[in-house]
């Protein structure tokens, strides 16, 4: 690999990174929303749907995560 290609996995891992970012604040606030109804309401579809999106959006980024570590094993 020469270094124009190093530079550009870079410049992608900064880019997921910010991603990572972004989707780890909606998760926060997904998750908070959920937490903050009552018990009654997270037993409902809608809460359910809340919960899930959630769950979601935090497997989304372990696999940015292990997108990067990918990223740089591959970069050396």
């Amino acid at each position: 690999m020469n270094n124009k290609t190093r530079t550009q996995l870079r410049k992608a891992i900064k880019q997921i990174e910010e991603l990572k970012n972004q989707i780890s604040e909606i998760a926060s606030e997904e998750q908070e929303k959920f937490d903050n109804l009552p018990e009654g309401l997270q037993e409902t579809d809608n809460g359910y749907q809340m919960e899930d999106a959630a769950t979601a959006l935090e497997d989304a980024l372990n696999n940015l995560e292990e997108a990067i570590a990918n990223i740089e094993t591959a970069i050396g």
